[in-house]
């Protein structure tokens, strides 16, 4: 389970990086609209696997109750 908290972390990464580079090329022609739809996506996958995560432990944690 190590992993999969692991990975939804190196999505934020991914997010940084692209977001980096595309404030560093915004002046630049063409805009980099790549750069900044890869960090969205990234973004939204690290919410998107951190909700599914804790959905998952949740309900791991109800079905070892009982």
């Amino acid at each position: 389970m190590g992993y999969l908290k692991i990975t939804q972390y190196l999505y934020l990464v991914a997010a940084g990086i692209f977001t980096f580079d595309a404030v560093t090329h915004w002046n630049d022609e063409p805009k980099p609209w790549i750069s900044v739809g890869i960090a969205l996506v990234s973004l939204f996958l690290f919410f998107f696997r951190r909700h599914f995560a804790k959905k998952f432990q949740d309900r791991q944690n109800t079905q070892g109750r009982k």
